[in-house]
């Protein structure tokens, strides 16, 4: 029987693709922006980082410790993610045009290019050397079905953020070029297989 899960991206591919979007999200953000825009671009960072650690805590990290509970990386992936919880929650209550938005900003990105890196350069090829391409596949799906959950509430709020955030910046084309490319793929509905009888 045909699996639906085959079709989705890997689980390391979809994390790959949430890093790369909030890397374009940070450089986006610069020190002499209007207030709105910079607080915009905050905002789609956080809500990105917020709903990837959930995905990653919930969906791939316990994969992760059950198949190799001596991970290095494993042991500081989830306090590194609490760290960044307690940067967002404070640029949360920051005005844009306070100056300590633009430290706090600055302060979240260099611990999130710590985390990516290390996470892109040990934990996800060793995910790909110890489960198959059906496993990561399946995993995918399990993030793409949960992410749906995740975002629904926020849609709307995210849309917003990141139409004024990415105002007036040719990198906005490429950026939503890029996410209906993945939304497509990742979650439009799929119809049933059928099988043609013998």
């Amino acid at each position: 029987m045909f699996s639906l899960n085959k079709l989705s991206p890997t689980i390391t591919n979809m994390i790959r693709f949430d890093h790369s979007h909030v890397m374009v999200t940070f450089h986006q953000y610069e020190r002499d922006k209007r207030p709105s825009v910079k607080k915009a671009l905050a905002d789609t960072i956080c809500d990105a980082l917020e709903i990837h650690a959930a995905l990653e805590e919930e969906i791939f990290y316990p994969v992760m410790r059950q198949r190799d509970a001596g991970e290095p990386f494993m042991h500081k992936a989830e306090p590194e993610h609490d760290e960044m919880r307690r940067l967002i929650s404070e640029l949360r209550r920051t005005s844009g045009s306070d100056p300590r938005h633009d430290k706090l900003v600055m302060e979240l990105m260099r611990d999130v290019m710590h985390h990516v890196a290390d996470e892109e350069t040990t934990l996800l090829p060793h995910a790909e050397a110890m489960l198959s391409k059906d496993a990561l596949s399946e995993l995918g799906a399990q993030m793409t079905r949960r992410r749906l959950e995740l975002v629904g509430p926020k849609a709307g709020k995210l849309a917003k953020s990141h139409a004024v955030g990415f105002s007036g910046s040719g990198t906005a084309l490429l950026v939503g070029l890029a996410s209906a490319v993945f939304a497509a793929k990742a979650f439009a509905p799929k119809k049933p297989w059928k099988s043609n009888p013998a």
